[in-house]
């Protein structure tokens, strides 16, 4: 064999080696070469699934309200607002707790929105304005101990925030509020008040319709922030239930606090135009994240999640009654 023809077989034949080192033995077609098989990951085929970002890093020893916020970032919290047993202060107290978390759950649903994700709530009131004096002279009772107990435990099995809800009567907001101390020791419970239904001697609920000072606000968030910073506990909601300026006195003068998201829920019920007015008149966005009342049955033409998202200023808290 000459030279040239030796070096032409040399060059086939190495070509012929490395063709039979890719060739599957398996398959029918010995030509075919094997390829590498496709790694599975979430997401469709063409676009796999982000990787979740880290969270931020901490100071060590950094507290929990600090590091564990009340309100979902960039979210919303939706919640069913009543009382135990009865219907006739809101939609909770229509069922158990658990049959309202499977209401709730679908109620809250439309809300949801990519990145923005929506946290249910049970507003439960705790204190009931009366329209008679009681026993103390208040105009005002507390639920049985046992029934709040049963939405704490339903709650935090739940995976729900808790916000225990006091109309005072005649009495001071903090000194009922100092009550319900061992449930508010809880992770996942916070407080609201409701102006409307504190009223001062001489005036009865529902006949008036009460108000609150900044110092009396001032001097329960105070005690409230103690709470949560000594017990080392989460961000905790106080919400301020208000639908007249006059609900809340020199409201400027209401201050914030460690541990605390202040919240001003806007209780105005009617058409959408009249909710929005008294939205409009009533907001502190400057003092409060915002809430918003929806009622099931004195609203005329009731608000969806859509139009509730183009309330400027934003909402972040919706209660349905």
């Amino acid at each position: 064999m000459t030279g040239p023809h030796r070096i032409a077989a040399v060059v086939i034949l190495g070509l012929a080696l490395l063709l039979a080192a890719f060739t599957d033995p398996g398959h029918t077609d010995r030509g075919a070469v094997r390829r590498p098989e496709p790694i599975a990951v979430p997401g469709t085929p063409e676009t796999p699934a982000p990787v979740a970002p880290a969270p931020p890093t901490l100071p060590t020893g950094t507290p929990r309200w600090q590091s564990e916020r009340v309100l979902p970032d960039r979210g919303m919290l939706v919640a069913y607002y009543g009382t135990p047993g009865t219907g006739s202060l809101g939609v909770l107290g229509e069922t158990s707790p658990r049959k309202a978390f499977r209401r709730l759950q679908r109620a809250a649903a439309p809300f949801a929105r990519p990145g923005r994700p929506v946290r249910p709530v049970f507003e439960l009131i705790v204190s009931v304005a009366d329209g008679h004096p009681g026993k103390d002279r208040d105009f005002s009772h507390d639920i049985r101990r046992s029934a709040v107990r049963a939405y704490v435990d339903a709650a935090r099995d739940l995976g729900a925030l808790l916000v225990l809800d006091l109309q005072t009567g005649r009495t001071d907001f903090l000194e009922v509020a100092k009550r319900w101390e061992w449930a508010l020791e809880q992770p996942h419970v916070s407080l609201a008040i409701d102006p409307e239904w504190r009223v001062r001697r001489g005036q009865r609920p529902a006949r008036v319709i009460g108000s609150v000072g900044a110092g009396e606000v001032n001097r329960t968030t105070a005690w409230l922030s103690r709470l949560v910073v000594e017990h080392d506990l989460p961000e905790k909601l106080f919400v301020v239930h208000q639908f007249r300026t006059s609900m809340v006195r020199h409201i400027g003068r209401v201050k914030p606090r460690d541990g605390l998201q202040l919240l001003q829920h806007v209780d105005g019920f009617g058409n959408r135009g009249q909710k929005l007015a008294t939205y409009r008149t009533v907001a502190r966005p400057d003092i409060f994240a915002m809430g918003f009342k929806l009622f099931y049955d004195e609203d005329f033409n009731l608000m969806g999640a859509k139009a509730v998202h183009r309330i400027r200023p934003r909402v972040r808290f919706v209660s349905y009654q």
